[in-house]
């Protein structure tokens, strides 16, 4: 019963209550059509994992929203980073119609800093792709780009900063 009715409080009028947060998308189009809908996340992923009944730390690890939770981790990390030093967060995602996403965009003057989040705990060259794709598109100058994920080990591959989940803040 109490979550159904802290349900109906959410669906209310959640933003009020800083529960979740919407990431708008960015609108540099690069000559591509770009989808413009904002994504939501949660700042607190324990509430987050409480609603998905997830109940210990062993659950998520096979979870299938595990990949979406790292993510909204992450970015209400980086988020609180901008607020508590008293900025608007300037984040963004950016995804075109053909499927391409890259799941954080920081705008930093002129500068883009893309950014790409990923729960696994090593590297494939898969993770890359994205970040690859939206720094090669035309008329984009971003010139290098940040993996974050869910290992331990800190690197540099090609233009792209390898960043721990820890390193992100």
């Amino acid at each position: 019963m109490i979550e159904i009715r802290f349900l109906v409080f959410v669906y209310i009028n959640p933003t009020k209550y800083n529960l979740i947060y919407t990431l708008p998308s960015h609108h540099m189009n690069f000559s591509k059509r770009i989808i413009k809908s904002p994504k939501i996340y949660f700042f607190d992923t324990g509430l987050l994992c409480f609603l998905l009944r997830i109940r210990n730390p062993q659950d998520i690890l096979t979870h299938n929203m595990r990949g979406s939770i790292f993510e909204s981790f992450i970015i209400s990390e980086i988020y609180k980073t901008f607020t508590h030093a008293g900025e608007i967060p300037p984040l963004y995602f950016w995804r075109d119609k053909t499927g391409h996403e890259v799941d954080l965009i920081i705008e930093a003057s002129e500068k883009l800093i893309p950014i790409e989040i990923k729960s696994g705990e090593t590297i494939s060259s898969s993770f890359l792709n994205n970040l690859k794709y939206y720094m090669s598109l035309k008329g984009n100058n971003t010139s290098a780009g940040s993996l974050v994920y869910g290992g331990n080990k800190h690197y540099q591959r090609e233009r792209i900063t390898i960043k721990t989940w820890f390193q992100c803040s």
